[in-house]
């Protein structure tokens, strides 16, 4: 059977509460060997925690707060997530969800900024890589990233989406890969295109985002580990090579990012 990663599932949210086991029971015979969950907020770092302990040596935790949970206590949040991360720092694998979202509103423009340069701090200090969500920032993103861009351990850029400028701005940062999920496999979707003209295969690992954004034939319905599979078979038709090879590079590529698996 072809092995391959989900590389950011919230598995932890309340979508999955009724049918965990389920979940990972298809996950498993759909080819997942493992699973990484991140954090949004403080709050769901106990999530994430609880259902990797339940799920221990298959699913992985990554801490952090997320852009969109940037509020007027993001600093306290900080403060605590910092404190967990030390704690349980030989499970936690990346920090993450971590980054700038301007999509819905600019009002925590500036706090969202300074939060995610704290947890690329982090990153530089404790050497987990990033997981990063970047939507309507990448400028701001990238401005930010390239003051540390020497002493980077490495990350994902999560939910890759863009076209080729945008593909290439991001692979300068030599030790970072995109994300690739259920959005490759949509009909209006330029991936297939931009991403074999711009993109080698050692720069892609795989991800879900499940509950969210399920690939084709499955999407509308809730996103799950075990749909990688059909973004594998697209990608492998993308690039004109065998699914096998698809699995074999994009695995290689989380095992270099992610030192500690």
């Amino acid at each position: 059977m072809i092995q391959y990663i989900d590389t950011h599932c919230h598995l932890d949210g309340e979508e999955f509460a009724e049918d965990h086991d389920l979940v990972v029971e298809r996950a498993k015979a759909a080819g997942v060997a493992k699973i990484f969950i991140p954090a949004i907020d403080l709050k769901s770092c106990q999530t994430v925690m609880d259902t990797c302990n339940r799920y221990f040596g298959y699913c992985y935790p990554m801490l952090g707060l997320h852009p969109e949970e940037v509020r007027s206590d993001w600093r306290e949040q900080l403060v605590e997530i910092r404190s967990l991360i030390t704690h349980h720092s030989s499970l936690i694998i990346s920090i993450g969800e971590v980054g700038l979202d301007f999509y819905w509103s600019r009002e925590f423009e500036q706090e969202q900024i300074l939060a995610f340069e704290e947890q690329v701090r982090w990153s530089v200090e404790t050497r987990l890589p990033l997981m990063i969500h970047c939507r309507k920032a990448q400028n701001e993103m990238i401005s930010i990233l390239k003051r540390y861009k020497d002493d980077l351990p490495g990350g994902v850029f999560h939910c890759f989406t863009g076209n080729e400028i945008e593909a290439r701005e991001l692979l300068q940062f030599e030790n970072f890969v995109l994300g690739i999920g259920g959005v490759f496999t949509f009909k209006k979707s330029h991936l297939p295109e931009v991403l074999p003209a711009v993109v080698p295969l050692d720069r892609i690992v795989f991800e879900t985002d499940a509950p969210y954004m399920a690939p084709v034939p499955h999407r509308g319905k809730r996103n799950e580990p075990a749909f990688v599979l059909e973004v594998l078979r697209r990608l492998a038709e993308a690039y004109d090579v065998s699914q096998e090879e698809v699995a074999r590079i994009t695995t290689a590529n989380v095992h270099r990012v992610f030192k500690k698996l």
